[in-house]
């Protein structure tokens, strides 16, 4: 293994613990689903991003995760006008998005 793969798999495996923690411990207990989950029937945004991240790793993920958040927003105001009484922010880590569903 290369000094240069020793530097790009190190954040990638640490961020892949963080979403998995995020999975198992904090997902469960917000009192809501992910709005992409629930309006496509998908992966939640913390699965596609962790995909995301293993597949390209961190740098090359950053483009990629942001456009999951805006898919994530736009499922969460589709659900919004369809069920608007149910409020949160999406599980998408530190970046707060609206949801009401």
């Amino acid at each position: 293994m290369t000094t240069l793969s020793l530097v790009t798999s190190a954040p990638r495996k640490g961020v892949d613990l963080a979403i998995r923690g995020y999975q198992r411990y904090l997902s469960p207990r917000k009192g809501f689903s992910c709005a992409y989950l629930v309006a496509r029937g998908q992966d939640s945004c913390s699965g596609v991003i962790r995909n995301v991240i293993a597949e390209r790793g961190v740098m090359r993920g950053v483009v990629p995760t942001m456009i999951q958040f805006a898919a994530c927003y736009q499922a969460a105001m589709m659900l919004g006008r369809e069920r608007p009484r149910v409020n949160g922010v999406c599980c998408c880590g530190g970046i707060p998005i609206p949801i009401r569903f």
